[in-house]
């Protein structure tokens, strides 16, 4: 198995594993919000029945009082009758049944007072008023009171100042206590959930309970909310006193909304700690790796110093017999490549040096060795540009890069073919495309290929393209990438430096 396969197979582990876990939390919350969403619905059920209920009671209520009210006042202009009777009967007219009347009053305060505001007789009075011996002396209290005016001697007349009883003050005291306290209970309630009361008109709040008065601002936004609550809960019709027909409109609580969230925050909690540890595990593997190829390659290129050192010799024992020197100095050339090699494999690891060099003499001078070195049937052709490009370069490293590319051109053109070397640049950057004859690369691929392990060869480790990228963008702060391939046309490397 590749290592890449691996990864793929381990990648697609960690997610199968955590979709499974978001599944199982999902169907356990939400089987565990719909349970308490369940008894919510109960809670809220009983409270607007309570509510249909209380409303119903604060009005028979009120039909009571308004009752006693109006027996009450009926008293009161009944005793005002009797004594307007009184006063204008004749005298040989039987007054029994009047005076009875006024003598059955017990509640009813009552004020009789000379056409001059004298008091003449007063029932049913605070004691404060009772001592008083002109109405002029009750000030604005009096105003409390319905008068009425009778003659009964030439300029004079009585006036009967009446008012309702105090037991009826009371009573209205115990509704207007009763009506209040089946507001605070209704928007104030047990579930905790959102209430609007409103008008038949649906426009006109009467009050509203545990929700945001940002909502109620204006009256789109009013319409707005009430319109969600109506399609979450059917609103309730209640009648209220001095409000006629009425709507309750509830929605749910504050609470079981945030629990609705609570699992995509568990996945959220999940994925986070998921990405962490894919990346902590990827950065422990990928320095792991570093560390092996760091130590390989400086092993390797100690190892190499020592038949380094001694084909430097023999070459230059053969310069001094009697031999075809071109031997000799071809030798000479592939023993400075192996110091080349060797100078490469004892710098990784290490920050690389980046040096003002000419670029095109770099290229310049690899093609010629290469070509010496490949199939004859596959040529180098570098179109040099005049002059110099000068760029901060590391030799041995983009040396490696060209070396790296030029091989994977003639190992996809199976040994025979062209490849093209270009140089061009704009304001900013140097673009160096290596183009080839080869097979091409499938669009699928195109950034595969960068990656560690990915080899298209049955040997090779698959790193030399992942190796020439991280020269290119990291050390040199250029890009690698492919600009064009198509299947059986060839493939277009591009090297983009910044000047």
């Amino acid at each position: 198995m590749k290592p890449n396969d691996h990864n793929a197979r381990w990648k697609w582990l960690l997610f199968i594993s955590a979709a499974i876990v978001f599944v199982v939390i999902i169907i356990y919350s939400n089987r565990l919000i719909g349970n308490i969403a369940q008894e919510e619905r109960k809670r809220i059920e009983i409270w607007a029945g309570a509510i249909s209920y209380k409303a119903q009671i604060v009005n028979k209520t009120e039909d009571f009082f308004n009752s006693l009210k109006l027996e009450e006042d009926n008293r009161a202009k009944i005793l005002a009758t009797a004594i307007k009777k009184i006063i204008e009967a004749p005298l040989e007219e039987d007054l029994t049944f009047y005076q009875s009347i006024i003598s059955s009053n017990k509640t009813v305060p009552l004020i009789v007072t000379s056409n001059k505001g004298h008091i003449d007789a007063s029932v049913n009075v605070p004691d404060s008023v009772a001592h008083m011996q002109n109405v002029k002396e009750m000030g604005d209290d009096i105003n409390a009171y319905t008068k009425f005016t009778t003659p009964y001697l030439t300029n004079r007349y009585l006036t009967v100042y009446y008012q309702e009883p105090p037991v009826y003050q009371e009573l209205h005291v115990v509704i207007d206590d009763l009506v209040k306290s089946f507001f605070q209970e209704t928007v104030i309630n047990s579930a905790s959930v959102p209430v609007i009361i409103t008008d038949s008109t649906l426009k006109n709040i009467i009050n509203t309970g545990n929700i945001d008065s940002t909502e109620l601002s204006d009256s789109s936004k009013l319409a707005e909310t009430l319109n969600k609550m109506k399609v979450a809960n059917t609103p309730i019709e209640i009648n209220l006193l001095d409000h006629g027909t009425c709507y309750v409109f509830y929605e749910e609580s504050p609470v079981l909304r945030q629990l609705r969230m609570f699992p995509f925050i568990e996945l959220g909690f999940i994925l986070i700690f998921l990405i962490v540890a894919y990346l902590l595990f990827s950065v422990s593997r990928r320095s792991e790796q570093n560390r092996i190829w760091v130590g390989m390659s400086k092993e390797t290129a100690h190892q190499l110093g020592t038949p380094i050192s001694s084909l430097m010799a023999w070459t230059e024992l053969l310069k001094e017999m009697d031999v075809d020197q071109s031997v000799p100095t071809e030798i000479g050339k592939d023993v400075h490549r192996l110091e080349t090699i060797a100078q490469r494999f004892s710098k990784i690891g290490s920050t690389p040096v980046l040096e003002s060099t000419n670029l095109v003499s770099v290229i310049d001078e690899f093609t010629q060795y290469l070509q010496s070195r490949i199939s004859s049937m596959v040529s180098i052709q570098f179109h040099k540009p005049e002059g110099e490009t000068v760029l901060p370069l590391n030799r041995y490293l983009f040396e490696w890069v060209i070396e790296n590319l030029c091989k994977n051109s003639v190992d996809a053109m199976n040994g025979k073919g062209s490849i093209d070397i270009n140089i061009s640049e704009d304001k900013k950057w140097v673009f160096v495309d290596i183009a080839d004859t080869g097979k091409g690369i499938p669009a699928k691929m195109q950034k595969k290929i960068f990656s560690p392990g990915y080899t298209s060869k049955n040997r090779g480790w698959g790193l030399g393209l992942t190796l020439a990228k991280r020269i290119i963008n990291e050390y040199h702060k250029g890009k690698l990438f492919v600009k064009s391939s198509a299947p059986d046309q060839g493939t277009v490397m591009r090297i983009q430096l910044r000047k």
